[in-house]
C-alpha cells in the first residue's frame, strides 16, 4: 500500500516538473515554437514518457495550473470555521493569491500564470486547459463548502453549485483581468485585491446560498 503511495507521489512529482518546465519554455520561446519533444528534453524525460503523461504540449501545464487551484481550495478549507462564507472566501483568496515576501517561486508562478493566461486568448487548446481547470476547481471547491455548512453530502446541491460557481467566477474574473494588464503581483490591482473586489461584489449572492 505505501509502495503504490509512494509510486503516485513520484508520478505527481513528475507531472509537476514537465509542468513547470513546459510553463518556461512557453514564456520563454512562446507556445507555438516548442514542442513537446523540447519539453521532455528540458524536463529530462524521455518523449514517450511525456505522452505517457499528457496527450498534448497544452496539456503539460495542467498540474501548475491545479497546484493554484488547490491553493485556493485548502485555503478555504483552512479559513476560520466562524466566518461567514464571504468573508472565509476572501480571507482565503488573500492567502492563496498574495506570494509571501521573500517567496520568489510563487512569484514565478503567478507570472507564469499571466503570460499563459494571455496566450490562451490565441490558443484555444491552451484555452480549453485553462477552462477545465476552473471546472475541476470548482467541483473541489463545493465539496469544501458543504463541508463547512455542515453538508458534506450536498456538494451536488443547487445551493453548494451556486455558491462555489460564484466564487469560483469571481476569482477566475480576478485573476485573468490581472493576467490582461500589467500590475504587480502584490498591491491594489494585483489578483488577491482584484478578488477581494469581486468577492464584495458578489456577496449578496453568496449570503443567500
Amino acid at each position: 500500500m505505501q509502495g503504490g503511495s509512494l509510486t503516485e507521489r513520484r508520478k505527481a512529482a513528475t507531472r509537476l516538473d514537465i509542468a513547470r518546465t513546459a510553463a518556461a519554455l512557453f514564456v520563454e520561446h512562446g507556445l507555438r515554437p516548442t514542442r513537446a519533444e523540447d519539453i521532455a528534453r528540458a524536463a529530462g524525460v524521455a518523449p514517450r514518457t511525456f505522452y505517457r503523461y499528457f496527450a498534448t504540449k497544452e496539456e503539460a501545464i495542467t498540474p501548475l495550473l491545479a497546484v493554484g487551484a488547490r491553493q485556493w481550495v485548502e485555503a478555504v478549507r483552512d479559513a476560520p470555521g466562524a466566518l461567514p462564507v464571504p468573508e472565509a472566501l476572501r480571507h482565503a483568496a488573500a492567502r492563496a493569491l498574495t506570494p509571501a515576501p521573500g517567496d520568489t517561486a510563487a512569484s514565478e508562478s503567478l507570472e507564469w500564470v499571466r503570460a499563459l493566461l494571455r496566450m490562451a486568448a490565441e490558443s484555444p487548446a491552451l484555452q480549453s486547459v485553462w477552462n477545465d481547470a476552473c471546472h475541476d476547481a470548482d467541483a473541489t471547491l463545493a465539496v469544501v463548502l458543504a463541508a463547512r455548512a455542515g453538508r458534506p453530502d450536498g456538494a451536488g446541491s443547487l445551493e453548494i453549485r451556486l455558491l462555489a460557481g460564484v466564487a469560483g467566477a469571481a476569482v477566475r474574473a480576478a485573476v485573468e483581468t490581472w493576467a490582461a494588464g500589467d500590475a504587480l503581483a502584490t498591491g491594489p490591482e494585483g489578483p488577491a485585491a482584484l478578488a477581494e473586489r469581486c468577492l464584495t461584489s458578489a456577496e449578496g449572492t453568496l449570503r443567500g446560498c
